[in-house]
């Protein structure tokens, strides 16, 4: 009973064979099969390997939630320098509540404004950068995922005496409350008032105004790699000593979650301004450089994804199932018109137009030799 029923079992099993096996004396193999087999392996070939590159290339993913955190302090890193003497000017942070922020952690370094060959040459590449940034935008994706921030070649100390340095590098990093405010670089030291703050720059005189200024670097939250700032690089001359520069910065809180970088940072954008001072004309104000900033309630998370393994195997399956398909039912289809013309002219349906005349005129002589006889 158990023999009989493992036999009834199998032929059960057997019967539900989907790909049931043919013997090999009746498969013929003929060259167009052949054919027509090694451009589908060859075909299957190339789009597999392609189709492994399409699975080792990743995408940036971008999602946007509100930003809980305000709790926390925000980092400015600055690296500016001003086209005037550190004597002469003061840089300091005053937010929104009018909280006058330390700027213990800014360094002033006398330097000279022109930059040597090398810097030069590293400050022109970062503006060619920052130009292709604002036209192809997805090149920003691929600095993201290289992790590319290649630093600037370190400013060697000059051999000219502090007297004859004209330019002064502000440095450094501040903390300052996640709430709007206005950093910014003007004449004279700054000190405290019960209203705020001031400057003392009644000993400066006004022809020595210059806020000529280049923007190394400016960004906010921990310095990461990848992330260039829309500022960095930036020169900007003055026309006039009475010269005022205004940047209205919004800063957006960013996640970033890459291969390579993991942590969370701030992107900013930003629109610039200038003009000059003069009081006659109605054009009121105070020279300097004013970077206004605001944080954006919105959090960008930005995480680099790839193609999942199951995903890649099925369109790999996809691939190859659907050229074996593809070419078998096309090989079958010439294969039977090419059978049903070769059939047509065996039978005689199409014939040469030689034949057919000889045929004509051989029906027109017969009933003559009939009737003679």
């Amino acid at each position: 009973m158990r023999r009989l029923t493992k036999k009834k079992a199998l032929t059960l099993v057997k019967e539900l064979d989907a790909f049931p096996k043919v013997p090999e004396s009746y498969v013929e193999s003929t060259a167009s099969g052949g054919t027509v087999s090694l451009i589908a392996f060859t075909f299957m070939a190339v789009l597999a390997f392609l189709e492994f590159f399409v699975y080792r290339h990743t995408w940036m993913k971008y999602e946007y939630e509100v930003d809980r955190d305000f709790s926390s302090k925000l980092r400015i890193n600055v690296d500016i320098t001003v086209a005037m003497r550190c004597q002469y000017i003061g840089a300091d942070v005053l937010d929104l509540a009018e909280t006058m922020v330390a700027s213990d952690g800014l360094q002033y370094e006398p330097v000279n404004f022109e930059l040597p060959p090398q810097q030069r040459i590293w400050h022109m590449t970062l503006l060619h950068i920052q130009e292709r940034l604002r036209v192809e935008h997805a090149l920003q994706d691929v600095i993201f995922k290289a992790a590319i921030k290649g630093a600037p070649p370190a400013q060697t100390k000059s051999e000219d005496s502090t007297a004859s340095l004209s330019a002064c590098r502000i440095h450094g990093h501040l903390y300052v409350n996640k709430v709007a405010g206005n950093f910014h670089i003007t004449v004279g030291k700054s000190i405290p008032h019960p209203r705020g703050h001031a400057h003392l720059a009644a000993l400066v005189a006004h022809d020595s105004y210059n806020f000529s200024h280049r923007i190394d670097h400016l960004s906010f939250g921990e310095p990461l790699p990848g992330i260039i700032s829309p500022l960095d690089g930036t020169e900007k001359i003055a026309t006039d000593s009475n010269h005022m520069f205004q940047y209205f910065i919004t800063i957006v809180p960013t996640k970033l979650n890459t291969y390579k970088v993991s942590a969370e940072t701030h992107q900013y954008s930003v629109t610039e301004r200038e003009r000059v001072i003069n009081h006659a004309a109605g054009s009121h104000g105070v020279s300097g450089i004013f970077m206004k900033y605001d944080i954006s309630s919105l959090m960008v998370k930005v995480t680099e994804q790839h193609m999942p393994l199951w995903q890649f195997l099925v369109r790999l399956c996809g691939i190859i199932g659907g050229i074996f398909s593809t070419t078998g039912m096309i090989h079958g289809l010439v294969g039977f018109l090419v059978d049903v013309v070769c059939c047509r002219f065996q039978m005689g349906i199409y014939k040469p137009k030689d034949d057919l005349t000889a045929q004509e005129s051989s029906e027109t002589l017969l009933p003559a030799e009939n009737y003679t006889e």
